[in-house]
Formats: structure tokens, C-alpha cells, sequence
């Protein structure tokens, strides 16, 4: 019988780690992201990973928010992880003993995706991880796509506002403005909130802002999901800028499913609603006419789900 494997979802502000075994999921443990750098964030992996490990563990996989070279672990560029130039692979296999696999959060949580539970059930799926970034996982064929690189798949940065009436303007930092992540992140979602709890003073957000001093997008969630109006328009709106990118991803990909995931998607139908509207006005007639567009349906456990199969499936 086959010993289990661990998961890791390393996120911008929190890492789960659970362990796989016959396909099932143990209960994630969740702490917050180390922010003091490469070798914190890589102790507390470690860590992690030694709490929860057997005699029969196999293997790790790790989801990072990053772009990597699949084929060595290594971490070439992250916004939110503070990670660069990092042979994440090669480090954990020393510290852990057993075999690492490393890829991008969103694939895991794509791969996750396209499985009910260990088995697999859509070949052709994409992924939007809707936290305080934007990911993009890719399963085609049945299989993760990673491209030449291993670094296919940055969704959040595809160009859906981007302003070229006089050609390209100057890149800044990223995410881009203009870009899906600048338009529709938790971030971009945190700023709306803020503006609108200044602006509206009735509203929950409102009281939210006098409370505590500061008001959230996780706060906008809960408050339209409570029925606040004011907090449904700022979902509603995000909803519809992230819509612009699932229809570049139907017209490119033509997938059986687009998933919908991240902290965000915690808003349900008032964000996949009017993103399902907003994707239909934009998609080429004819394509991506069975495409599903729904939420994550492992939710939170999603990527560390998916960083456990990686493991599996790579041994």
C-alpha cells in the first residue's frame, strides 16, 4: 500500500500543509506566511512538514505563488512569496530527507481541480486564484501545462485594461496597470473598499472603517454576502473585470471548466455571477459554448490539495 505524501500551499499571507494518503485529505493546519525572508519561509516549510510527517511519508509537494523551472524547483521570480533566484527543490530535499516537488500554487490547485478527489475527471480546466494576487493554473489534456519553461500559466497578468490609444506606455512595476491582478485582486478589491467606506458613510463598510480604522476586501465580502448594497456594487464590479479575463482564457484555451478560486471566490454567485455575465459579452461566438465557469470545489484546500498530488503523480 502506498504511504502518504504532504501537500504545502505556500500563500502570500498564510501556509497549509496536509497530508494525502488513498486519496484522502487530512485536516490542513494553516499558519501565517513568514515574511523575514528566503530561509524563514523555508524554516517554516520545514517545520511544517516535520509535524505532520510519518515513517511512510513518500514525498512533498509545494505551491508556491511564484514563477519557477519546474524541472529544477527553482524559484525564479515571486511578487508576494519575497522569493528570487531560489533553489527552493534542492534546499527542502536537504532539509526533508525524502523527494520535493515544486510548482506554481495555481497549478496545484488546478490539478486539484481537475480530480474528484485522486481521480481524474476534466482534461481541459483553467484556473483563476482570486486572493491577494491573481494565479492562473492550466490543465490541458489532462495534464498541468507549464510551457517551455514550466512558467506558463500567469493569468493575472494578461493585459485587460491596458490604455494604447498612443501604443504602449512605459511598463511599471508589476502587476501592471491594466492588468487582471491591478483590476481585480484582493488587493484592487481592498482599495474599493476603502474608497467606498469614505465615500458612503450608511454603509457597513462604513461602520467597518470607523471600528477598527481600516477596512478590508475580506470586509467586503462579508458584507455583501450579509446583504450590504454598497459592499454587492464593489463585488459585482470586480466580478466584471474578472470576467474580461475568463473570456481571453475561453478564447484561448476553450476549456471544459474555468474555476474560480482564492479568497475572494468566498463571495460566491455575487462575484461568479456577474463574471459569468461579463465573460459571455466577450467571447468569440462559437467558442467556449460547454464551457462551466464555477468556484473551486475544495475551496480553501484547493492548492494544498493539489501541491499532495503533484507529489504523488511525480513519483
Amino acid at each position: 500500500m502506498a504511504g502518504q505524501v504532504i501537500g504545502v500551499d505556500v500563500g502570500a499571507s498564510k501556509v497549509a500543509v496536509a497530508t494525502l494518503r488513498a486519496g484522502a485529505l487530512g485536516r490542513p493546519t494553516v499558519e501565517p506566511t513568514s515574511t523575514a525572508g528566503p530561509e524563514a519561509l523555508m524554516d517554516e516549510i520545514a517545520g511544517a512538514v516535520a509535524a505532520v510527517r510519518t515513517g511512510d511519508t513518500e514525498a512533498v509537494g509545494v505551491g508556491i505563488p511564484a514563477v519557477l523551472e519546474f524541472s529544477t524547483g527553482r524559484v525564479k521570480w515571486s511578487a508576494n512569496a519575497r522569493l528570487e533566484d531560489v533553489e527552493l527543490r534542492v534546499l527542502l530535499e536537504e532539509r526533508l530527507g525524502v523527494p520535493v516537488f515544486v510548482d506554481n500554487d495555481a497549478n496545484c490547485a488546478a490539478l486539484a481541480e481537475a480530480h474528484d478527489d485522486a481521480e481524474p475527471d476534466v482534461r481541459d480546466l483553467v484556473m483563476l486564484t482570486v486572493g491577494t494576487g491573481i494565479g492562473g493554473g492550466l490543465v490541458l489534456g489532462g495534464r498541468v501545462y507549464r510551457g517551455h519553461t514550466g512558467a506558463a500559466g500567469e493569468l493575472g497578468h494578461t493585459l485587460v485594461g491596458a490604455l494604447l490609444e498612443h501604443g504602449a506606455p512605459a511598463a511599471g512595476r508589476f502587476p501592471q496597470a491594466g492588468s487582471l491582478e491591478a483590476l481585480a485582486a484582493g488587493r484592487a478589491l481592498d482599495a474599493l473598499a476603502e474608497a467606498a467606506a469614505r465615500a458612503e458613510p450608511g454603509s457597513a463598510l462604513a461602520a467597518r472603517l470607523a471600528e477598527s480604522g481600516r477596512v478590508t476586501g475580506r470586509d467586503a465580502v462579508d458584507a455583501a454576502l450579509a446583504g450590504d448594497a454598497a459592499a454587492r456594487r464593489l463585488v459585482a464590479l470586480v466580478g466584471e473585470r474578472l470576467g474580461v479575463g475568463i473570456a481571453n482564457a475561453i478564447n484561448t484555451f476553450d476549456p471544459e471548466v474555468v474555476a474560480v478560486g482564492g479568497g475572494v471566490s468566498a463571495a460566491g454567485e455575487l462575484l461568479l455571477g456577474p463574471a459569468r455575465d461579463s465573460a459571455r459579452r466577450f467571447v468569440v461566438p462559437g467558442v467556449g459554448e460547454r464551457t462551466v465557469i464555477r468556484v473551486s470545489r475544495y475551496g480553501a484546500d484547493a492548492g494544498v490539495r493539489g501541491a499532495a498530488l503533484l507529489a504523488r503523480q511525480e513519483l
